[in-house]
């Protein structure tokens, strides 16, 4: 009599979630390389741009808080989506999706396993900028570090989306001028979106990056939650839900 493997299921399930999240959580533990990336750079660079400036620390205050949520976007997009494709081409998510884990699980355990990083990542560079190197806001830092939570499960939810595109690691490197900076480029953070081409302007208008920056600006700048942060925050976790939405509908088995 021939056995046939369990077909996955298609609704999510609480405990193959977080059993998939604590599955890549102890992958993890032993790669400290990507770990020091996730967590560590941001700060690095933070801080490497409070020197930058250090004559003009005005500047600093200017651009700070942007970055302050541009870098964990950037960091969790090009670990998440290296990670996630290693899993594949190594024939683990092969593996994984004989059981009778669905899609829907496996990208919400890894979004839970990175956003758990990510909530450690954002936390050290929002405590790093505010109380050590002098991030003048107006705002509440907590307010920053929800931002920057955000910003940086979006760029999971990115990276986990442009996988499943990639044919190898170079690949999903290569995604990243694509993906990300034109975000980078149209965003604000060089010169004001109004002030750009119409056209460019409208195509920033679409970005979830521009969101992002918008939200830390309106926390730089105003004591209390406004109506444009809690419109800023609701776009940019929409956007990393559409997007682990759109990333569970296309993940693949296997590589070409």
């Amino acid at each position: 009599m021939s056995t046939t493997a369990p077909a996955p299921t298609r609704a999510l399930n609480a405990s193959r979630t977080t059993a998939t999240a604590a599955r890549v959580l102890r992958q993890l533990r032993h790669d400290p390389r990507t770990i020091a990336l996730m967590v560590l750079i941001p700060c690095v660079m933070l801080f490497l741009l409070r020197y930058v400036f250090d004559g003009s620390a005005r500047t600093f205050d200017n651009i700070g808080a942007s970055l302050l949520g541009i870098f964990p976007l950037i960091t969790m997009f090009l670990v998440t989506s290296i990670a996630t494709l290693r899993e594949r081409t190594s024939g683990t998510l092969e593996r994984l999706l004989a059981m009778p884990l669905g899609k829907g699980d496996l990208i919400a355990g890894y979004a839970l396993a990175f956003g758990a990083l990510a909530i450690v990542q954002s936390a050290l560079a929002t405590g790093l900028a505010v109380w050590f190197l002098g991030l003048d806001v107006t705002g509440s830092p907590w307010l920053l570090l929800l931002i920057a939570l955000l910003d940086a499960l979006l760029g999971t939810a990115l990276g986990l989306f442009v996988s499943a595109f990639a044919a190898s690691e170079f690949q999903a490197v290569q995604f990243m001028p694509a993906v990300i900076f034109p975000q980078l480029l149209l965003c604000g953070l060089f010169t004001p979106r109004e002030n750009m081409h119409p056209v460019l302007e409208a195509v920033s208008d679409v970005l979830p990056m521009s969101y992002a920056v918008d939200g830390m600006n309106e926390v730089l700048k105003h004591t209390d939650m406004t109506a444009a942060f809690i419109r800023d925050t609701a776009i940019v976790a929409g956007c990393a839900l559409l997007v682990l939405t759109l990333g569970a509908a296309t993940l693949k088995r296997r590589t070409a």
